[in-house]
């Protein structure tokens, strides 16, 4: 039987840039304004990758510095996430300088928020696998498992964040209706951003839904690839899908809450 693995070669290369190319096309050629991003993304998925490749034999090999590197992952996540929820910053007021710092404060402490999400789910569903034994408290283990974890709340936090901010924008006249029927402020815009944060959910349910039917997800072949026999395929992707939909309901929970309480707001 022929190796698994992807041979690295000029063919590799030639296919990736085949493939971002593509993308990058397709993406301008639709006015999806998303063609810049694309390439951005890969360009920097490449470098990122490449540096992870030649660090993380050491980083494997010390509690510590798996420690610190999972919370470089957290704190990169904070960042990517609030940016996604507060959206790129307004240059309206780039002539006024005390007004262009106040926003630029305001904007940093809201997108430091965004931290606080992806810790209230990660952090718990991390440590109850860790402890319960289910995941080897080793480097080898926790890295990934909490990559997973980490990656999939940065995506719900960013996204729940950034539909209740923008429906919250598109409905204010009801939020101002709720205000004057005698709903206090939180529970206006608590009752008006929580049916479209909660369509960040949608992706976590529909990959748990399908699995094993749609697509086999990376860590059930990757268990596979690894030497496992299927069944403990299965279980692992059984645990990191249940795991994720655990850590990304709770992330959005909490971002509704602290939209709902003005702590977590985008431009005015």
């Amino acid at each position: 039987m022929g190796s698994t693995a992807i041979r690295i070669g000029p063919l590799l290369a030639i296919v990736l840039v085949a493939l971002v190319a593509v993308t990058t096309l397709v993406a301008w050629t639709g006015r999806l304004g998303t063609a810049r991003a694309s390439l951005t993304a890969s360009v920097r998925a490449t470098v990122q990758l490449a540096a992870v490749s030649l660090v993380i034999v050491a980083v494997l090999r010390s509690a510590w510095l798996t420690g610190g590197f999972v919370c470089l992952m957290y704190a990169v996540a904070t960042v990517t996430a609030g940016r996604r929820i507060l959206g790129p910053s307004s240059r309206r007021d780039s002539g006024r300088r005390d007004s262009g710092r106040r926003d630029s404060g305001r904007r940093r402490y809201a997108g430091l928020l965004a931290g606080v999400p992806i810790a209230c789910g990660v952090a718990p569903i991390l440590a109850a696998l860790l402890t319960s034994g289910l995941v080897p408290a080793r480097p080898v283990a926790v890295v990934p498992i909490a990559g997973i974890l980490i990656g999939g709340a940065m995506t719900a936090t960013g996204l729940a964040g950034r539909r209740a901010l923008d429906d919250l924008r598109a409905r204010f006249g009801e939020y101002e209706a709720a205000l004057a029927l005698g709903f206090t402020d939180s529970q206006a815009r608590r009752d008006l951003c929580r049916p479209a944060a909660a369509q960040a959910l949608f992706p976590a349910l529909d990959q748990t839904r399908t699995v094993g039917l749609v697509a086999l997800p990376g860590a059930f072949v990757g268990v596979l690839l690894g030497g496992g026999d299927p069944v403990q395929a299965g279980v692992a992707q059984l645990l990191v899908l249940i795991g994720l939909l655990a850590v990304e309901t709770v992330g959005v929970l909490v971002t509704i809450e602290l939209v709902a309480q003005g702590l977590l707001s985008g431009r005015d």
